[in-house]
């Protein structure tokens, strides 16, 4: 199911941009976008087909599909353990356009937001868009490292209005533990903030760690609560633009349903995606259980590869299909070894820049390792090649 094989390299060099195989140079192997290079489940593709037959495509319930809302209450009541409303749930075109959604809804000018260093710029990027000021809190790079909360607690002034939490973390791939979100809710609760939980990376979770939602731990957290999610990291769906979110209160979800200007049409969820969605959360489980396998034999191959080279470490991710090594020990700065990476090995990376995680990736590079273990195996021939030549 995920071997070498079943990835159609002619059709995603056609169809996988945004950094991927259709966007880089030919020759060029994309460790680059967490889009898996795997095709989705059948089931999916089924559903899609089964009610495309009809050919009837009219506008969905401004709130979504009760069938999708109630797909998705079952999943956080049977996967995370929170008693979720359907009625608190809706349906937006992305997690991306779900974290711009909750930073609408409840920031103002001057306002600030706690977001992590190093962690994806769309927080950031959301914030300031709302004429709001991100403040960054640093975390270690060693997804083992305790998440110190006096230093979290002193970043929090009269104008902190939310705490950012992206669990597991991109790029670092740690997962927080229970001990850890609980001191995160605390401080929610303590202080009136909104938790903005990004829960994307949530099914995408190594063994023997074992993933918290926030909201599952009492109903104080919970009611701080506003949890975003999303499909394209755990079923391949990016392009169908799919993701959610779930409040915990009325209040909350009349503000957040506003935000997402769906009442006006501007905005909405396909209807497609939503089919494709509920066919993913209620007939996939195998697949899902068979690509995490997969996932933990390439981390595995990723990982090793990655400190075998001179100058490079890296630690092994609790979540999330990324590797986030340092390179300072090879005397490049991010950049310029991605540029190296590219131009000599034709091996496409991220570079740990301010403007894609913030100041504290600067020495990272972040590589997805979404791929078959001949591609993986492929990308790091190329890469040993170059180093051992230099």
């Amino acid at each position: 199911m995920f071997s070498n094989s079943s990835i159609n390299l002619p059709l995603l060099k056609t169809r996988a941009f945004n950094l991927r195989w259709a966007s880089v140079p030919d020759g060029v192997i994309p460790l680059t976008a967490a889009d898996p290079d795997f095709p989705c489940a059948p089931e999916i593709a089924e559903a899609i087909c089964k009610f495309s037959k009809d050919r009837y495509f009219s506008y969905s319930p401004d709130e979504g599909y009760s069938f999708f809302k109630e797909s998705v209450a079952n999943y956080f009541y049977k996967k995370r353990g929170i008693a979720a409303d359907a009625n608190y749930i809706f349906p937006v075109d992305s997690a991306a356009f779900a974290i711009a959604t909750v930073c609408k809804a409840f920031l103002q000018e001057g306002d600030e937001a706690i977001i992590f260093d190093p962690v994806d710029f769309l927080f950031k990027y959301n914030i300031e868009s709302n004429q709001a000021k991100a403040i960054p809190f640093a975390i270690g790079i060693d997804p083992n490292q305790i998440l110190d909360i006096e230093k979290l607690s002193d970043l929090i002034t009269a104008r902190t209005k939310m705490i950012c939490l992206c669990n597991p973390l991109n790029p670092s791939g740690k997962v927080f533990s229970k001990v850890e979100l609980e001191g995160i809710g605390n401080l929610a609760v303590k202080h009136g903030l909104i938790i903005l939980s990004d829960e994307i990376w949530s099914d995408i979770v190594f063994s023997p760690h074992l993933f918290t939602s926030i909201a599952s731990i009492n109903k104080e957290i919970a009611n701080q609560t506003v949890t975003v999610h999303g499909f394209s990291k755990s079923y391949g769906l990016a392009g169908l633009r799919i993701g959610l979110i779930m409040a915990s209160n009325k209040a909350h979800y009349d503000l957040l349903l506003k935000a997402s200007l769906h009442s006006s049409t501007v905005h909405g969820s396909n209807v497609l995606a939503q089919v494709a969605a509920t066919a993913a959360l209620n007939e996939c489980d195998y697949w899902l259980t068979a690509f995490i396998t997969h996932l933990e034999k390439v981390k595995r191959i990723c990982v090793d590869h990655l400190n075998a080279i001179e100058g490079v470490n890296c630690f092994e991710p609790q979540g999330c299909y990324l590797a986030f090594p340092s390179i300072v020990g090879t005397g490049y700065s991010s950049e310029a070894f991605q540029q190296k990476l590219l131009v000599e090995a034709k091996v496409a990376v991220v570079p740990g820049l301010s403007k894609w995680f913030g100041k504290g990736s600067e020495g990272y590079i972040r590589i997805s390792f979404a791929t078959s273990e001949d591609i993986i195996n492929d990308a790091f021939a190329r890469i040993k090649k170059i180093m051992d030549t230099n």
